[in-house]
């Protein structure tokens, strides 16, 4: 949360010049302190739903100490569930009706699982997704779009649609700042790291012909976070921030086990930049006497303990500062879009 300018002490002028978040005396004593409330739309195949819940709740409540946050799952009826997952929603997750009468201050959308369903962006698979797309961008302060979820907006909105990998991009890439003064990155670390895994594609000019700002970029894996034109009210993630230390891992070993039952027709290329020597050997042995058709065991509990996770403190740091400019700018009426005073097109003041 901000600090409040409560006198005329230079140091205030200073920040305030300089861009950094400190709220005018004017706005504070008229600013009513409040819970906020952000729908998170899980679009993840059955076996990833609750996972990735986890995942995000636990990124969220990390990234905020003082805020109240109200979280509100939700999903659509984009592809059929299995009975367990189906009741799991019915029990758990709201309506998206029910949250566009009560109003939201922001949202967050997952992608789905392109191994599952490589047809992200097509109308007739997305339409409930692009219509709930429209109303956040004029009913919610902020909206940020994950993986593919991101390039569904980039279809949608921008008419930019991604392009297919050959190979599937997997690891953890070093990634650097491109614009450090950006509200959003602002005293982040200008260099960081960030898991990917896709096969789909937003190019950075896809992005950049879109009208979009590229805040975070790889040479290696390319862009990784995005805003549209306004700076904050669209916001793609290309990468997975939010995975723990061991999501990698569990996805390279179920491809492995599609490998062996015949979904994949090669095996899969080990995530890069993730594994440390001990386990490369590790998985290098198990690859060699599952090519030579041997029985092997994939060596979780070994690898495991060697795991190092390069990205939390990022990825806790993007996320605190979008929930605080979310604060910051969003009416106390849920039901109303930004604060009084709020421009639209500029919700930051950039």
């Amino acid at each position: 949360m901000p600090i409040v300018k409560n006198s005329d002490l230079p140091t205030y002028h200073r920040l305030i010049d300089e861009g950094r978040p400190v709220l005018r005396n004017s706005r504070a004593i008229h600013q009513d302190i409040r819970e906020l409330h952000i729908g998170f739309l899980n679009l993840m195949p059955d076996a990833a739903l609750q996972a990735t819940e986890r995942q995000f709740f636990r990124l969220i409540g990390e990234s905020n100490r003082i805020a109240q946050i109200y979280i509100h799952p939700f999903t659509l009826p984009v592809f059929e569930r299995g009975e367990e997952a189906q009741e799991h929603i019915d029990q758990y997750y709201d309506k998206f009706e029910e949250l566009k009468e009560q109003g939201l201050d922001a949202l967050i959308v997952t992608g789905a699982n392109e191994e599952t369903n490589p047809h992200v962006s097509k109308l007739e698979t997305w339409g409930p997704l692009k219509e709930v797309l429209e109303w956040a961008y004029d009913h919610v302060s902020s909206t940020i779009c994950c993986c593919l979820a991101a390039h569904a907006l980039m279809t949608y909105y921008y008419n930019e649609e991604p392009y297919w990998r050959e190979t599937k991009r997997l690891g953890v890439f070093s990634h650097r700042v491109l614009d450090r003064e950006h509200p959003l990155v602002r005293g982040m670390n200008t260099r960081l790291d960030v898991p990917h895994s896709r096969f789909s594609e937003i190019s950075e000019e896809q992005f950049l012909r879109a009208g979009m700002k590229v805040l975070i970029r790889s040479k290696e894996a390319g862009v990784h976070m995005a805003v549209s034109k306004d700076g904050f009210r669209q916001i793609c993630f290309q990468g997975h921030p939010e995975y723990d230390m061991f999501s990698l891992l569990k996805e390279y070993k179920r491809d492995i086990g599609w490998y062996q039952d015949g979904v994949l027709e090669s095996y899969p290329e080990m995530p890069r930049h993730y594994f440390g020597p001990q386990s490369k050997i590790l998985l290098d042995e198990l690859k060699e006497k599952i090519l030579k058709g041997e029985k092997a065991e994939f060596p979780e509990d070994e690898i495991t303990p060697l795991l190092e996770n390069s990205w939390a403190d990022s990825a806790r740091s993007m996320i605190s500062s979008w929930i605080g400019h979310v604060y910051q700018v969003t009416n106390v009426d849920r039901q109303k879009q930004f604060m009084d005073g709020i421009d639209p097109d500029n919700p930051l003041g950039i």
